[in-house]
């Protein structure tokens, strides 16, 4: 999709559809005004008419209006003015664009210059409106014999916005693209079955980032080079499966070569069962979502080097399939882990952490400024804040205070749990240095814990993304949560 800034009265703007916004209770906006004098008074006509109110989301279609260049005028409600912010916009700009897909408009004009945001700028909503038309276009269709419509949407643009300059607008709008376009990426990645998306299609996904990227270089290590770094926690999780495991490292290099780069994991499992303590069936299908987390990675590193941020950063992926076998790992089994630690696997169910804490041990080598792990990790997430929030604990509170403010930020939030030293003796095991899970109570701090063990010489983060990264229903598919809270804290560090 192409996006620009329009200058000029709304009711000049040639477009499919032009977007202006109405407040509650009816108030038109300033543009909504131009285009009612200019159109007359049509727009006054519908409100008299009590059809439309200026409620949230609420829309309302103008075919063919008179008077305006446009060849229609789709009035979006938008709430009440004084209460204007980062998300009831976001509402707006998503409710116009599912009206603008419905009629496969070819061209789309926001005209929202006299919209003030209470808590973001004017180049904030720029972005907005340029990742959210990405996020728009998206439609799954990849394992499908009919294929969907192309997008019709070939161009999106804003007028200028008060008090904010057209080339910070115009770099805005091209920012909101790269991350709207590195959301998509997440879903589609996440959408695709694991018969298909296996640890050795990651790994694949890894090496044409660095194809397309030369500023990004993509190694991935076998069960063989594995096996010699003495990785048995994450192989153990992949000894049922035919799927070789994969750990798959990408480096992007935006700064001097000495400078220590930022690391981010992803827990890719690519389906799992539980292993031998094997998942009820229902819902099992899901379980291909289980590398989100690895998704937001791959998709991540994409985005950073389209940005081209002037910072380094490691991706690892931690990818394994989960799967049940004579050969799989049983409870009770204790493995190594590259640490030297020993684990006690009470639970095969448990295997994320497993393969995570490996790769946190492994990024030592490269001396990251900050580690974050991302991972659908704990059903437990999902129960204390459903599918909302990401659960984040941390081990630096400058770092949690850091991503909690970058959640706000894209409106992708997440909330700090503790990570006390109350919850440590929970993992407790007789027979080796920790156990794989803390019973019933606290999953998701528990599961935390133990990855603390492998964080202690880091600046680390987790977020746990087991309620966020998909839905399930009738609106199944992965969210591509949480791209755009990794691309914000990388964009704020320095190199």
């Amino acid at each position: 999709m192409r996006y620009s800034i329009k200058a000029g009265s709304p009711e000049k703007i040639s477009a499919d559809c032009l977007v202006v916004a109405i407040w509650n209770k009816g108030t038109l906006s300033d543009e909504a005004k131009q285009i009612d004098g200019a159109a007359s008074k049509s727009i006054s006509k519908i409100l008299k008419s009590g059809d439309f109110i200026g409620k949230l989301g609420e829309t309302q279609l103008i075919h063919n209006p008179a008077g305006i260049s446009a060849n229609r005028v789709l009035l979006v409600g938008a709430g009440d003015k004084k209460k204007m912010n980062g998300k009831t916009a976001s509402k707006l700009i998503s409710s116009a664009l599912k009206v603008t897909r419905r009629l496969q408009a070819r061209s789309v004009h926001f005209a929202l210059n006299s919209a003030s945001i209470s808590d973001r700028d004017g180049n904030w909503l720029a972005a907005r409106v340029s990742q959210e038309a990405e996020i728009a276009s998206y439609q799954y269709d990849t394992t499908k014999s009919k294929k969907a419509k192309a997008y019709a949407t070939q161009s999106v643009s804003l007028s200028s916005l008060s008090g904010s300059r057209r080339k910070n607008l115009e770099a805005s709008l091209k920012r909101g693209q790269s991350i709207g376009k590195a959301v998509n990426r997440a879903r589609e990645l996440g959408n695709l079955p694991g018969n298909i998306c296996t640890p050795t299609y990651l790994a694949q996904q890894a090496a044409l980032l660095a194809d397309r990227n030369r500023s990004i270089t993509t190694q991935i290590l076998s069960e063989k080079q594995m096996r010699r770094l003495g990785m048995g926690s994450l192989l153990s999780v992949g000894h049922g499966s035919a799927e070789e495991s994969k750990l798959i490292v990408m480096r992007y290099k935006g700064a001097k070569g000495d400078c220590k780069p930022f690391a981010i994991i992803g827990k890719g499992i690519t389906f799992d069962t539980g292993g031998i303590s094997l998942k009820p069936g229902a819902a099992m299908d899901e379980m291909k979502f289980d590398m989100c987390g690895a998704a937001s990675v791959v998709a991540t590193m994409g985005a950073v080097a389209d940005l081209k941020l002037p910072i380094n950063v490691v991706g690892v992926v931690a990818a394994a399939e989960n799967m049940p076998s004579d050969r799989a790992t049983k409870p009770g089994d204790i493995v190594t882990s590259m640490s030297g630690k020993t684990i006690e696997i009470l639970n095969t169910d448990a295997e994320g952490r497993l393969v995570l804490c490996d790769a946190l041990t492994y990024v030592e080598k490269f001396k990251p400024r900050s580690v974050i792990d991302i991972a659908t990790l704990t059903g437990a997430a999902v129960a204390t804040f459903g599918s909302h929030v990401n659960a984040l604990l941390s081990n630096n509170h400058k770092l949690a205070e850091t991503l909690i403010d970058c959640g706000e930020e894209v409106l992708d939030r997440a909330w700090q749990l503790p990570l006390w030293e109350e919850y440590q003796s929970m993992l407790n095991s007789n027979f080796a240095d920790i156990a794989n899970i803390g019973g019933p109570r606290a999953g998701t701090i528990t599961a935390a814990c133990f990855l603390s063990r492998f964080a202690e010489k880091q600046k680390w983060a987790h977020l746990d993304i087991a309620g966020s990264a998909w839905h399930s229903g009738g609106q199944k598919g992965a969210t591509g949560r949480p791209v755009s809270l990794l691309i914000e804290y990388l964009s704020r560090q320095k190199a």
